[in-house]
């Protein structure tokens, strides 16, 4: 074997390189890419710890290979009960991180190439599920506007639903980024460090400046902050989105068991902007789509726009009649 295989100083030192070199400067990942590099890693380690009996500072290359990540992959779904997705997104990191090794220490490409020949698991994908206009009222009106909480409650939920905000762009929305005089926007900061500028409806500019006022917040705080003055996570989010759907379910029981998430809210809007006949290619610059293709699925969802479509073609029995000309040039024209 090659010495540098079973050094475990060369594995922690390609690891270490690996993110302050290659995802730091030379690509200049987001902090969002970083982190959940990092969290694939700390899971690996922590699996192969337990698998191996050798703590991270002794891990070596020649314990890297492709019966380590296939473990640790598996060890994800039953023992973690990660989604396909999730499975699949630590399995991007490893990923990365062999194409690198294979470029910095070519000693290792045989197990570089074993990891790298690991497919990504299918999984279905199932309909997009979206609100409908009366629950969207329902559902934007539910926050006590009495309230601190109920007053921003109410600025996030008409946000997310005019915007098609995802949570990660919501939540790091300043009031520098709102542009209300004039015609009145908030620009989002979006996956891969893209930004958007989004026009706002009259009554989200309403609620809006009710809330900065309310709040007395200045330019470069957080437009949704906790009760802390730090933003809202992910998590706090939900939970506020959550507690409104349960406070409304009484007076619209079409909510009654359902799972509402923020990313509910960004379909809601995606499908209703489509329903309304705004071009795809539109919507998908609205919601910060990479390709109009993404944005595709929202038409696979609409049920109504392909009863319409049903409704424009003649059923399969439907007799149909063949054109005759009538005029003599016709009939000449026809005969050629």
């Amino acid at each position: 074997m090659n010495p540098l295989l079973a050094d475990p100083a060369e594995f922690a030192a390609l690891l270490q390189r690996f993110f302050a070199e290659r995802l730091l400067q030379q690509q200049a990942v987001s902090p969002r890419t970083v982190a959940a590099y990092r969290d694939a890693f700390r899971l690996l380690l922590e699996y192969a710890e337990r698998r191996l009996g050798k703590p991270p500072a002794k891990l070596t290359l020649g314990d890297f290979d492709s019966e380590l990540i296939l473990g640790f992959l598996a060890h994800l779904e039953a023992e973690r009960h990660n989604a396909v997705r999730s499975r699949n997104a630590r399995l991007a990191a490893v990923r990365a991180f062999a194409r690198y090794i294979a470029v910095q220490c070519p000693a290792a490409l045989l197990h570089v190439q074993q990891i790298l020949a690991i497919p990504m698991k299918r999984f279905d994908k199932p309909l997009l599920g979206f609100l409908s206009r009366d629950e969207v009222r329902a559902l934007l009106a539910a926050p006590d506007a009495t309230t601190w909480c109920g007053r921003r409650d109410r600025v996030l939920l008409k946000l997310l639903y005019n915007t098609g905000a995802r949570v990660s762009e919501l939540i790091g929305i300043c009031v520098h980024d709102l542009e209300l005089d004039g015609t009145s926007s908030v620009r989002l900061h979006g996956k891969g460090r893209k930004q958007r500028t989004v026009p706002l409806w009259r009554e989200t500019v309403v609620e809006i400046r009710r809330w900065i006022d309310a709040a007395g917040l200045q330019k470069n705080q957080s437009l949704l902050p906790n009760r802390w003055g730090k933003p809202m996570t992910r998590s706090n989010v939900a939970e506020r989105i959550a507690r409104a759907v349960s406070t409304v379910t009484p007076q619209c029981p079409s909510l009654d068991g359902r799972t509402i998430s923020p990313h509910t809210l960004r379909h809601t809007t995606a499908m209703h902007l489509l329903q309304a006949g705004v071009d795809l290619t539109v919507i998908a610059l609205w919601l910060g789509h990479e390709s109009p293709v993404t944005t595709h699925g929202y038409v696979e969802a609409d049920l109504a726009m392909k009863e319409r479509a049903l409704a424009a073609i003649a059923p399969p029995g439907t007799r149909r009649t063949r054109y005759r000309p009538t005029d003599a040039l016709l009939k000449f024209l026809q005969a050629l």
